[in-house]
Formats: C-alpha cells, sequence, structure tokens
C-alpha cells in the first residue's frame, strides 16, 4: 500500500503523507516514495507547484515507532544507509525543480518539521505546533540539519535542537520556519492564495531564486550527516533514549530540576 497519494490539478500537483493511522510517521517505505515522486514531478514540465500536505489529524509526527524500534538492530554500515534514505528525501523536496508549498496542520515534529524547513513557502494552520525532539530520544537532527539551518539561522537553530522543546505556530512563523498562519477554517484559501502567487511568477526564475540561496548557503551542509546520526544511533546513549520512548519511560540520564 502506498504512502503516498499524488493528484494533479492543472500546473498544481498536491503530495499527500497518506498514513493518517500513524500520523503520517516516516518510516523507510515512505522516504523512498517522497523521493521518487518529487525527483518526478521535479522533471515534468506540466507542473509549476507542488503543494505537500498530510491526511488525518496532523502533518507528520516524526519517525514511524516501529522503524525506531528495528533500528535498535541495524548494524553502523545499515544505519548509515538509513539514514542515506532519509537525506535523499529531504533532499529530493528541498532540490525539486519546481515552487513547493508546505501545507502543515496539527503537529510537525522531527522529520515532519524538517519537511516544513525544505519547502520554499510553508503555510501552518493556527494551533500547529512543532517540535525538533531528537536530543530527548539521544539522537540528534543530522539529515534535515542543512535546510532548518537554511529557513531559521544558526542561533534558532541551536536552541531548538539542543533543547528538543515544542513551540507553536505563532513562534515558528517569527523565527521564519512557517511563512504565513492560516485562520481556523481558512487553511485551503490561504494556500490556494499561496499557489496563485507562484503561478503568476516565472518558472525559470522561480528555479533560479531557489537555486540562488541554495547554492549561496551550501557551507551550511556537511558531508558526514548519515556517519553522525548513526553514531548516534548506535551508541549508548542513542539506544537508551529510543528504549525508553518505546517503553514509555524517563531515559537513564534524564534529570529533573
Amino acid at each position: 500500500m502506498s504512502a503516498l497519494v499524488v493528484a494533479r490539478d492543472g500546473a498544481v500537483a498536491t503530495v499527500t503523507l497518506d498514513r493518517a493511522e500513524r500520523r503520517n510517521a516516516l518510516d523507510p517505505s515512505m522516504l523512498e516514495e517522497l523521493t521518487e515522486a518529487f525527483g518526478l514531478l521535479s522533471a515534468d514540465d506540466d507542473v509549476r507547484v507542488v503543494v505537500l500536505r498530510g491526511a488525518g489529524p496532523a502533518f507528520c509526527a516524526g519517525a514511524d515507532l516501529d522503524w525506531m524500534a528495528a533500528s535498535r538492530d541495524l548494524s553502523w554500515d545499515e544505519n548509515v544507509a538509513d539514514a542515506e534514505r532519509m537525506a535523499d528525501a529531504f533532499e529530493a523536496v528541498d532540490a525539486c525543480a519546481k515552487a513547493v508549498v508546505a501545507q502543515v496542520h496539527g503537529a510537525a515534529f522531527g522529520g515532519g518539521a524538517g519537511l516544513v524547513a525544505c519547502a520554499d513557502v510553508a503555510v501552518a494552520a493556527s494551533g500547529t505546533t512543532f517540535a525538533f525532539s531528537e536530543v530527548r530520544l539521544g539522537l540528534i537532527p543530522a539529515t534535515i540539519s542543512p535546510y532548518v539551518l537554511r529557513a531559521i539561522g544558526p542561533g534558532a537553530t541551536r536552541a531548538l535542537f539542543t533543547t528538543g522543546r515544542r513551540f507553536e505556530v505563532d513562534e515558528a512563523h517569527r523565527i521564519g520556519l512557517v511563512h504565513v498562519v492560516a485562520a481556523e477554517g481558512q487553511m485551503n484559501p490561504t494556500v490556494a492564495e499561496t499557489v496563485d502567487a507562484l503561478l503568476h511568477a516565472g518558472p525559470d526564475a522561480v528555479l533560479a531564486c531557489k537555486q540562488l540561496v541554495r547554492e549561496a548557503t551550501a557551507g551550511l551542509t556537511l558531508d558526514d550527516l548519515p556517519e553522525r546520526i548513526a553514531r548516534a544511533r548506535t551508541g549508548e546513549e542513542g539506544r537508551e533514549g529510543v528504549a525508553a520512548f518505546l517503553e514509555r519511560r524517563s531515559p537513564s540520564w534524564s534529570v529533573d530540576s
């Protein structure tokens, strides 16, 4: 069963994360489908704008629990390959030759918030909650880091990465992760207004603008991001953090203030 639904309406394609029963949590299958879908849409001359959205109550809750559990048994090489698959998906969204609009609601945690950072324009519903919560599992948000740094800068990135705290849509808007906040019941017309603005822009100019920003900020990425997350996953702290999360307990290194 596919984890995505891709629909077309003229020059606009909509990619829907379609695992509502798992709050659209990311797993290897969904990541591979994202990579493939955005690669195909990027090369489609009939597409001008891609809207990325989530089915059900949340945009994307981050990593799938079953995937997290299985990752504890992966070897070093398997962990690196797994992280490379993640990196490929985020890169496919960010590097898409078409304008990408994230339509965000409910929650965008971990990799879900990373997808928001990959979009050219992020529209979020009032009441949406965000988090880069990896550190609470003893892990690091390595593969999404270049896109988050580009979106909100090193200061906000450092504060949110190191605390892993949840933050609301108003803060996400203030720091630049979200560009437009849709009032209650106004998500569809707000996204439509954003899409209309993009359809009135020259498609070659849109691509050139995207490439300009990517090339100007190329120094924000590192060559060893998959290895960094593999190191965190296979380390004692990461193993304990994931185990504690799955067992619904506090990890051994958590200290109450």
